[in-house]
């Protein structure tokens, strides 16, 4: 066979599998989303999920997906884009540093139940925190951290050296180097990165469960004292969040209109990662231009 006539025959398989994984996930959403859109309102988008009674919404639900997710993010980015600046601007090809890159990539694999489970016996159990949405913001640190420090060092690693060089030559310290040329010129990447991840840690299940709870208990919005569990912006209340809900009516619920309250949560919850992905570029973009005054 003929080289040229291979490669052709290699491109087509290759766009083929291509064009069937896509087909699917299209598919899956396309599924998803016709199922759900019909029953989306704002009822239920704001109103309190109903355990017996039809007529439900996920007002509570949607609320601790995003205080838990800002909460996980404020924990996680400072310490992964510390790591990621020392690791890619700092470091020296060492056993320590082989070590360190070994261990962020070993926890990056990890499966989120395993996460939820060791947060569980650590933050819920031995430290006493309970099922709260603080033991729940940890454990998706854990889950969150090593992706996300190795998708900003990714970035800082893309940057040319020339920049550094050029720092270096205006007189720059390395630290002022990293922080007004290098991060600047990075931050497309690096938001693109932390957005995604905020997608990934917005629909995450299986860590919430063992560590935030399954309850949604009433919320009072007129009381913004985090120090009261009915506030909702208490860290050591329990938190079921969007993602928790739609596995829990589907294993256990028994309200009337079971399946409408599934179709529309999913949607939601497909809707607000879709949004994540999307707009994770264009944040970047505007980001960078800002910041460079380009």
């Amino acid at each position: 066979m003929k080289a040229k006539t291979a490669d052709k025959i290699a491109t087509a398989v290759i766009y083929s599998i291509a064009g069937a994984v896509a087909l699917v996930l299209a598919a899956m959403l396309a599924f998803i989303l016709v199922r759900g859109l019909p029953h989306l309102s704002w009822h239920f988008l704001t109103a309190q999920a109903r355990s017996f009674e039809a007529g439900g919404g996920i007002g509570i639900q949607l609320f601790n997906s995003f205080y838990l997710l800002i909460l996980a993010m404020l924990i996680s980015f400072p310490i992964a884009l510390g790591a990621a600046i020392y690791l890619n601007e700092y470091a020296k090809p060492t056993i320590w540093t082989s070590m360190v890159r070994t261990a962020i990539e070993v926890m990056s694999s990890l499966p989120s139940v395993v996460v939820g489970l060791f947060g569980f016996l650590i933050f819920v159990v031995k430290l006493k925190l309970g099922f709260s949405i603080i033991s729940g913001a940890i454990a998706l640190t854990f889950f969150n951290l090593p992706i996300l420090t190795r998708s900003i060092e990714t970035s800082l690693s893309q940057i040319p050296n020339l920049q550094r060089e050029a720092g270096a030559a205006l007189g720059l310290s390395r630290f002022e180097t990293v922080i007004h040329i290098i991060l600047p010129a990075a931050v497309p990447s690096v938001v693109t990165g932390v957005v995604i991840s905020a997608g990934r840690v917005f629909g995450e299940a299986a860590a919430l469960i063992f560590t935030a709870g399954q309850s949604a208990p009433s919320l009072d919005f007129g009381d913004w004292n985090p120090f009261n569990l009915a506030s909702p912006l208490s860290p050591f209340r329990p938190a079921e969040t969007l993602a928790v809900h739609i596995w829990k009516i589907n294993s256990e619920g028994i309200m009337p209109d079971l399946s409408l309250v599934s179709a529309g949560a999913s949607a939601v919850l497909i809707i607000v990662v879709l949004l994540f992905n999307f707009s994770a570029r264009r944040l970047g973009t505007l980001l960078y231009k800002k910041l460079t005054k380009s």
